[in-house]
């Protein structure tokens, strides 16, 4: 089975920065597309960044504003998300998943196999 588990999450200041971490177990790491999602108290889970197999495309909401990057490391199976310039209403459950077909998860219908707990970013004033 495939099983992801986020670490990296923390308090922080408005303008800071954290770096968040999502270790894959299990087959064929390189072979799926990975994302991001997250989801606030009282809030639907929304999208918030994805990247394809081998690393060479990604595709960010448009709430991102260049804020984050999303890299990987097949290597290693990790994937990987940069929060800069974070702000209060990036304050939320930061979940990382797997899907087939980057260009479903660019498109927005794609469907997750495989969901992390999600680890917590908290945003300070």
């Amino acid at each position: 089975q495939v099983q992801l588990v986020e670490s990296g999450g923390g308090l922080v200041q408005a303008g800071g920065s954290l770096r968040l971490s999502c270790a894959y177990s299990g087959p064929t790491f390189s072979s799926y597309a990975m994302a991001w999602f997250r989801q606030a108290p009282g809030k639907e889970r929304e999208f918030v960044a994805a990247i394809n197999s081998d690393g060479t495309n990604r595709y960010y909401a448009a709430f991102v504003k260049g804020r984050f990057t999303i890299s990987r490391d097949n290597a290693k199976n990790m994937v990987y998300l940069q929060l800069n310039s974070l702000t209060l209403e990036d304050m939320a459950v930061d979940i990382c998943a797997a899907a087939m077909a980057f260009r479903a998860v660019e498109a927005g219908t794609a469907r997750y196999g495989s969901w992390g707990q999600g680890t917590q970013v908290t945003v300070s004033s």
